[in-house]
């Protein structure tokens, strides 16, 4: 039998697919079934199969080291598929709608009246060290006064069972290429297993890309222009863009085929001369898409793209400035956003959060380092963290004296117990842990992926799902119980 059911019956999380006895959880019986009859060379066998359709497929990430410098890898990947009942993921649907919703109502506010900062729901002293608020924005409006377009927010379960947002990304959120891609191989793989299940689909996803851009376009009527603007090659999410870019039908650009021209229009250069362009699907910083406008230094944009888009005569997405939503403190403060901006309670809770800008809470993290998880407020990829329980005293010492020095850049959060799935190790099925990143896309509609990109801890006890140290990811399921 291949699944290590004493791994499942001793550990304390909640597991998604097997109860603490041992049995299989009501939508996820006949997978239990399947993976406790095959045997552990076979399914070792599969998953090797697995990694060589990975190769084959050129599905690759980029990391960083001092000594290697740029490298890519091929995708991390486990082939047993995470599930989720539908009846549970409607409402963590509709809780996502409400989340990115307010989150735009926020973001074109403080850009206009700061009515939410007036009425002292939301302090000035955030917005006032908020590195992400972008003078450049202000007074600006996007189309259909829409600012994130594109959002990821990572999603965790608990000990409890209980589904919580950990944190929204909400400038360039990356990972949707690779949610594709894990249905592909799983299909590849276990393609028996999709006559028993019928999992919701995903691979419309490109399609709704394309429309939600479409919808932003200065010229409606036509048939819009977009294209994927990419920083280049050696990017770590080039892999993404050129994926994007072909599933849409869209050109791939870099900011040396974009030019500005006196009409504040974009335009492209190609064999034929300058193309006019409508939408922009940037996936380049704030910093660097315009040398006019932030970053004189900076190769990677287009001069004049801020003149084009405040001028209403391109769109892009996401729109700058969003990104003032994208900080961890403004994280702990959006139960109370969703309340000012729509008068309703949160339908997916926040993670209790401590921020440490308050002296009380300041008191607590402090007393308490070796509990918690604390994290700067605008850093990503798992970086810049300091897990408590796995912490030296050097290191929770080092803590304390940053967060003293700049209070307003940290907060704390208590260590999840977050959920395990059956994950294949040699030939056997044990726990590891996960979290979930569903995409939300916001136009004239909003459209939640139907599941998201569940990435994974390969490591046994690791709560690191990062690929860049350690992670994985694999297929997610949304099934009927």
């Amino acid at each position: 039998m291949s699944i290590n059911f004493e791994a499942f019956q001793q550990h304390p999380f909640y597991d998604e697919m097997i109860t603490p006895k041992g049995n299989a959880r009501s939508y996820a019986r006949k997978m239990y079934k399947f993976l406790a009859e095959m045997d552990p060379a076979e399914l070792d066998n599969r998953q090797k199969g697995a990694e060589l359709a990975i190769k084959q497929m050129g599905i690759t990430f980029r990391v960083y080291s001092k000594e290697e410098g740029a490298i890519d890898r091929a995708w991390p990947f486990d082939i047993i598929p995470r599930m989720i009942p539908r009846k549970e993921w409607n409402q963590v649907e509709a809780g996502l709608k409400q989340r990115v919703q307010a989150l735009n109502l926020f973001i074109d506010d403080l850009y206009h009246d700061q009515k939410i900062v007036k009425d002292k729901v939301f302090p000035a002293s955030v917005l006032a060290k908020s590195v992400n608020f972008r003078e450049q924005c202000v007074g600006v409006n996007p189309p259909l006064g829409i600012w994130a377009h594109i959002c990821g927010s990572d999603l965790v379960r608990h000990s409890d069972g209980v589904i919580y947002v950990l944190e929204d990304n909400l400038r360039v959120p990356s990972g949707v290429s690779y949610m594709l891609e894990n249905r592909l191989v799983t299909k590849r793989v276990f393609p028996e297993l999709f006559e028993t299940y019928s999992p919701m689909p995903i691979d419309d996803y490109p399609a709704d890309l394309f429309d939600t851009l479409a919808s932003l376009s200065p010229r409606p009527g036509d048939t819009p222009e977009i294209v994927v603007l990419t920083p280049g090659i050696y990017n770590s999410a080039y892999f993404e863009h050129a994926y994007l870019a072909q599933q849409m039908g869209c050109e791939l650009v870099e900011g040396r085929d974009l030019v500005v021209q006196d009409d504040n229009c974009v335009y492209m250069r190609n064999i034929d001369g300058l193309s006019r362009v409508d939408v922009i699907y940037r996936r380049i910083d704030d910093l660097f898409i315009d040398p006019e406008a932030f970053d004189p230094n900076s190769m990677l944009g287009v001069p004049g793209l801020m003149r084009a888009w405040k001028a209403g005569k391109v769109a892009l997405a996401n729109a700058p400035g969003a990104g003032v939503a994208d900080d961890k403190v403004v994280y702990s403060y959006v139960p109370e956003i969703i309340k000012y901006y729509l008068d309703q309670d949160p339908i997916i809770p926040n993670v209790p959060t401590w921020r440490c800008m308050d002296k009380e809470s300041l008191d607590y993290v402090l007393e308490h380092l070796a509990e918690l998880v604390v994290k700067p407020a605008n850093e990503s990829g798992g970086y810049g963290m300091l897990i408590g329980p796995a912490s030296t005293k050097a290191e929770r010492a080092e803590f304390a004296s940053l967060i003293k020095a700049d209070p307003r850049n940290y907060i704390a959060q208590p260590t999840l117990g977050i959920s395990t799935v059956p994950t294949v190790d040699r030939g056997k099925v044990e726990p590891r842990h996960v979290d979930l990143r569903p995409f939300i896309l916001s136009g004239k509609n909003i459209e939640v992926t139907m599941g998201g990109l569940t990435r994974v801890a390969l490591r046994k006890g690791s709560l690191v799902v990062n690929s860049s140290q350690g992670g994985g990811s694999k297929d997610t399921w949304i099934v009927e119980e």
